[in-house]
């Protein structure tokens, strides 16, 4: 069982899309994707692309996927690597496969100089929580992520004139 890691590619499009879909469906969100062919297209590979995938795949069959992009941050003075997006789906869980994409993730922010890595898990994950300490992440307790989308984005957006 070869386990093989390349960068997503626009062939990969409906693959991404997929994974994406279920791993909404895990995070009991279905309903929320909105994502489409060309919006995965333009934000990977457009000419202005803000994130970057990765394909993991076993004996040439994509079983996994992590979506990520930089950030920066003004303590450190550096760039970070942020994860937006791991998924391995359930038949290969186990198996090393999330393991060796974050692995993977890693060796790019030490490459390009970043300071730290980031991602957020739901609370309720405890799988997944589990896994990432065994790596030696770390929780940041004493910080609440906050969000603006839709109509509360738009008001916030026509306040400045």
């Amino acid at each position: 069982m070869p386990l093989t890691l390349r960068s997503a590619t626009p062939a990969d499009i409906p693959t991404v899309l997929a994974f994406i879909r279920e791993l909404a469906e895990y995070e009991r969100e279905p309903d929320a994707v909105v994502a489409t062919d060309a919006l995965i297209h333009e934000s990977l590979f457009g000419a202005d692309a803000v994130a970057h995938g990765v394909i993991a795949e076993i004996d040439g069959v994509a079983v996994g996927f992590a979506v990520y992009f930089f950030n920066f941050s003004t303590w450190l003075g550096r760039r970070g690597l942020y994860l937006e997006d791991l998924y391995v789906r359930p038949g290969t869980r186990g198996q090393g496969v999330g393991r060796a994409l974050l692995a993977h993730l890693a060796n790019i922010a030490v490459q390009r100089g970043c300071g730290r890595m980031e991602w957020a898990v739901l609370d309720w994950n405890e799988p997944a929580i589990g896994f990432y300490r065994t790596l030696g992440a770390a929780p940041m307790d004493d910080w609440t992520v906050f969000r603006l989308t839709g109509p509360a984005l738009s008001a916030l957006a026509a306040a400045a004139g």
